[in-house]
């Protein structure tokens, strides 16, 4: 089974979805190898396809989601994961028990954004890392107050995160920003972000052009570095309990 398209999360196997997917998945591959032979938890697991790309190289992976089709689905899905539902505000774990946590395109999701980095200290080991994504809100809503993405509650700037995760009592230890590589700076003369927003705000079919450089896209496509991080696409972070 497939879960729905609701703009809320990024399905794959999709062609028209493959730019997002490819995005994200890019992220993964940034920061997999810090859950190298670890117990990870994914705090919003979404779909599921990034814990079990992390299972590939952890001990265990547990595979966290508030919402009930959503956590069937990945048990269904990916065996090898344990899956669990429960709320993020309130992580269902024992504290110090987990390696690391990964938390990828969700934050920016939660109304408790500090309440949720709390429990992630609690939940994690001494030395413990948290691995974050999140969409750059000078980017990703520009000039805007609130959130354009209708499930976002609150995005936030690079300072914003940095600032967030050393309050929250964590290290910071990376800090870099997703961005568009040479190729996918010239595709569709670099619009096509827009062009996929644009379709579907209109409801119209998509264009040929369109969908056939959607469904090109790979994660050789994307760049993830400390270069002008308020230009970039997505932020990322490592941070390390003390």
């Amino acid at each position: 089974m497939t879960l729905p398209l609701t703009g809320e999360r990024t399905v794959p196997g999709i062609a028209e979805e493959n730019y997002w997917f490819r995005r994200h998945e890019a992220a993964y591959l940034h920061l997999i190898g810090h859950c190298a032979d670890s117990v990870v938890l994914e705090a919003g697991c979404g779909e599921g396809y990034g814990a079990q790309l992390i299972r590939t190289v952890a001990r265990r992976v547990i595979a966290l989601d508030y919402d009930e089709l959503t956590s069937r689905h990945v048990s269904r899905a990916y065996p090898q994961l344990d899956v669990l539902r429960g709320n993020l505000a309130t992580l269902p774990l024992r504290d110090g028990s987990v390696d690391v946590v990964a938390n990828l395109q969700v934050i920016e999701h939660l109304w408790d954004q500090e309440g949720f980095l709390a429990e992630c200290l609690r939940v994690l080991r001494p030395g413990g890392k948290l691995i974050v994504t999140t969409p750059n809100r000078i980017t990703f809503s520009p000039g805007q107050d609130t959130p354009l993405n209708p499930f976002h509650t609150r995005e936030l700037a690079p300072s914003e995160l940095d600032e967030m995760l050393r309050g929250a009592g964590f290290r910071v230890d990376e800090l870099t920003g997703l961005r568009h590589g040479r190729r996918l700076d010239t595709l569709l003369n670099g619009q096509i972000i827009n062009a996929q927003v644009e379709v579907a705000l209109s409801g119209a079919p998509w264009p040929a052009e369109l969908k056939e450089a959607v469904e090109s896209v790979t994660v050789e496509d994307f760049d993830i570095t400390g270069d002008d991080m308020d230009g970039c696409l997505d932020l990322v972070a490592v941070a390390v309990r003390p």
